[in-house]
């Protein structure tokens, strides 16, 4: 391994920040042993002026999961194989759901935040952990049966730690005793967004006028809400990959081949994931809260890892650390595939599913991935929670998103808005309305209510589907799908499958 040329790597990460002089970050490389190089960069308050150091705090995000799986490990509180629904008052749909199908991605469990989203309640908005449990329980439906497909979502994170806490156990408490304690580290779980935390960074994203802090105001749980600092991270994974006291043993049952109802195996195992370095097999996993973006990748047979903490929002962390990965084995990575399906707007027929291809970057039902070359003359992403393989056929795309078949067809360009969708549309289930209005021809749609009232447009792309777009509320961008039926319409994301409105 060539630790030079990964901090050298490292560094140069480190120093964009640093001389555009706004938000930055830091580069972590360490073996099971010793940290062998790091390098920071920019600030982590614009507003004091702060740098960015090894020991400043970032919410850690998604990067949380992987802590819940290894305490459900250590612990006979849950089992893999337990139903959801016997620990906790679900849907029967929801409540057939296993444990492990919750946490490997395979569960068909809509994600909240994004559902939320699509009823017109944005990420910023502030809503506490019983309110958001009440707002799952009405969630009558899944994504896809429970193992035919994988898809990102963070719902049954939840669901498993509330079930925990329904036996009485104080996860965050847990947590603390059995892993931060004995290492000495300051990682916490705040559950709350404006509840204080010792050191932490300000998370900024960069609108058109300037930079902006991150907004995010739904309670925090096992899915994405730890908070802590690179060096309080790296002293976790060191532990995890030297298999010492308190996560010896954990990392190969953490990263261990999870599969599909029908066998295959998926790249995703208990909040870790599995990708390729050449002839390498890396673990480990990213996370994203507005503002805030982290990685850390493993090489287990190396003993070896890079963590990259960002509080800033156009960071690619997750290319950031397989640069530096790249580099610490001497190995080059591979261009996007440009040209290699032809780009523009593809639908598949009878679905509310769509996708689109620009520069080698492919957007699936509003989830974006970047693509690389494959075999046979197609592309194929590097995601565990969004495998992506594809190639032309016949003038169409075809091939397999989250390891379901999937066959999409140019979307012509003089398609028009039906006039049948003007109108009302209610989900009695929760509450929530919208209207379409059709003028001249265009159609926009109108969802929210009170100062949250907002007018979207919608795009008609044939076969009684709409696209529309939202980001007026941060960072983040939905693009839903409406796929309208004779008296329902369905709206759509790759996370959340399951709102269906009635004519009012």
């Amino acid at each position: 391994m060539d630790w030079q040329a990964a901090a050298v790597e490292a560094g140069r990460i480190a120093q964009a920040w640093t001389a555009e002089g706004g938000p930055g970050g830091a580069v972590l490389l360490f073996d099971a042993d010793d940290l062998r190089a790091q390098a920071c960069g920019g600030l982590a308050s614009l507003e004091l002026a702060l740098p960015f150091h090894a020991d400043t705090a970032v919410r850690y995000a998604s990067i949380s999961k992987h802590f819940l799986a290894a305490y459900l490990l250590r612990t006979d509180g849950l089992g893999l194989t337990d139903f959801l629904g016997t620990h906790l008052p679900l849907p029967p749909t929801l409540g057939a759901v296993t444990v492990g199908r919750a946490l490997d991605m395979t569960s068909g469990l809509p994600d909240a935040l994004e559902t939320l989203w699509l009823l017109g309640v944005p990420p910023s908005a502030t809503l506490g952990d019983q309110a958001l449990l009440a707002f799952i329980r009405r969630l009558d439906g899944l994504n896809f049966a429970p193992g035919t497909e994988i898809s990102c979502s963070s719902t049954g994170y939840r669901l498993v730690q509330a079930a925990l806490e329904a036996k009485g156990i104080d996860y965050a408490a847990e947590l603390r005793e059995r892993f931060f304690r004995p290492l000495g580290l300051g990682i916490r779980l705040p559950y709350d967004e404006a509840e204080p935390v010792a050191e932490l960074a300000g998370g900024y994203w960069k609108s058109p006028s300037g930079w902006r802090r991150g907004r995010y105001g739904l309670h925090f749980s096992a899915s994405g809400g730890l908070a802590g600092s690179a060096q309080d991270l790296v002293a976790w994974l060191q532990a995890l990959i030297g298999g010492r006291p308190p996560a010896d043993g954990l990392l190969p049952r953490l990263a261990r081949l999870r599969t599909l109802a029908d066998g295959r195996a998926t790249d995703y195992g208990l909040g870790l994931a599995r990708q390729a370095l050449g002839a390498r097999v890396l673990v480990g996993h990213g996370g994203s809260l507005p503002g805030f973006r982290t990685q850390f990748l493993l090489d287990p047979q190396a003993r070896a890892g890079v963590v990259v903490v960002s509080n800033r929002e156009d960071t690619d962390a997750a290319a950031c650390s397989l640069r530096v990965m790249a580099a610490l084995h001497r190995t080059t990575l591979p261009p996007p595939a440009r040209g290699v399906l032809p780009e523009g707007l593809y639908a598949m027929p009878g679905t509310p599913f769509w996708m689109e291809h620009q520069g080698g970057v492919v957007t699936y039902q509003g989830a974006q991935e970047t693509v690389y070359p494959d075999e046979a003359d197609g592309v194929a992403s590097r995601s565990a929670h969004l495998p992506i393989r594809l190639r032309r056929e016949d003038g169409a795309i075809a091939g397999e998103i989250g390891h379901a078949p999937r066959r999409f067809v140019p979307v012509p360009a003089d398609v028009e808005p039906d006039p049948g969708w003007a109108g009302a549309w209610v989900c009695p289930a929760q509450n929530a309305r919208f209207d379409i209005a059709i003028a001249d021809n265009e159609a926009r749609m109108t969802i929210g209510a009170g100062p949250l009232l907002t007018e979207l447009p919608l795009r008609p792309i044939g076969d009684g589907r709409g696209l529309t777009e939202r980001g007026d509320d941060g960072p983040w961008t939905q693009r839903a799908c409406l796929q309208f039926g004779r008296d329902e319409v369905r709206l759509a994301t790759n996370r959340s499958r399951v709102l269906r409105f009635v004519r009012g």
